[in-house]
């Protein structure tokens, strides 16, 4: 899992900012539960499950404004 988070990590800001785009940002979801899980934080991962369902309508513009100007994903860990 620590391998899937690092690939997520070194993407080009280019692919990172299309996995933000509305349909597409269920992957950042997804990539939230899987850092929470590796972590062991089990506020995360109650916040990424209920995220993962309302994540396309809230979080996909924090996702392109922290991507291009932090270059990560904005997550509690």
């Amino acid at each position: 899992m620590k391998e899937l988070i690092k690939s997520f990590d070194n993407l080009p800001k280019i692919v990172k900012i299309i996995l933000a785009l509305p349909v597409l940002d269920i992957v950042w979801a997804i990539y939230r539960l899987l850092r929470s899980i590796d972590k062991g934080n089990f506020l995360g991962i109650i916040l990424a499950i209920i995220l993962l369902i309302v994540c396309p309508v809230i979080l996909w513009i924090l996702d392109i404004i922290t991507i291009i100007v932090a270059d990560k994903v904005l997550w509690i860990d």
